[in-house]
């Protein structure tokens, strides 16, 4: 039987914490002179995924 694989950009994306998962806001890469001000304060920082997102995310990352 074949090695079984992670997900690879799930791992770029995806951190393991205590209680779940946290990743990155989106938004904030390049292009960022259009964005209000308030849009690009507010995608600072990471968030915690929940709910069914959580699920999918943890079956990539999981072989």
């Amino acid at each position: 039987m074949t090695k079984l694989k992670n997900h690879s950009s799930a791992k770029k994306r995806f951190k393991a914490t205590g209680s779940g998962l946290k990743m990155r806001s989106s938004g904030r890469n390049h292009i960022l002179s259009k964005h209000s001000t308030k849009k690009k304060r507010h995608a600072r920082g990471t968030s915690n995924l929940e709910g069914a997102n959580l699920k999918v995310i943890n079956k990539l990352l999981e072989a």
